[in-house]
């Protein structure tokens, strides 16, 4: 009887385990629309996470509008827009600008306003603003 406890409570955890690392399909760019604070990027999940300050803003046009603040650098500010779209519940991205190179970014987690992303070498850490 008491093995029969044990079964389940093992097979419960790993449920929830295995739930909580699934990736979130997005059916559209609707659940992503307008601007996002990306606050810190990480090489793993549950890695050191370096604190940047970026702001994303995905456009209904296909736009991911991205302003970077540098407090330590040349330039205060930086403005680059890359083409997106959500495509088999992923976002592509381009990979730089007038490059025809998209990398694909699983959202691993989207919380209320808040969302973490698996691009091809960072996990990107993102509050809706």
């Amino acid at each position: 009887m008491m093995k029969n406890y044990i079964e389940i409570i093992v097979l419960a955890a790993s449920f929830f385990t295995l739930s909580a690392n699934a990736d979130v399909a997005l059916k559209d760019n609707s659940e992503i629309l307008g601007k996002w604070n990306l606050y810190a990027e990480s090489a793993k999940l549950d890695g050191e996470k370096k604190a940047v300050t970026i702001e994303w803003d995905f456009q209904e046009n296909g736009v991911l509008q991205t302003k970077a603040t540098d407090t330590r650098g040349r330039t205060n500010e930086m403005n680059i827009a890359v083409k997106y779209s959500v495509a088999e519940g992923v976002i592509k991205k381009q990979s730089s600008p007038g490059r025809e190179k998209y990398e694909s970014c699983k959202v691993v987690e989207k919380n209320g306003p808040n969302m973490t992303l698996k691009c091809a070498y960072l996990f990107f850490f993102l509050t809706k603003i």
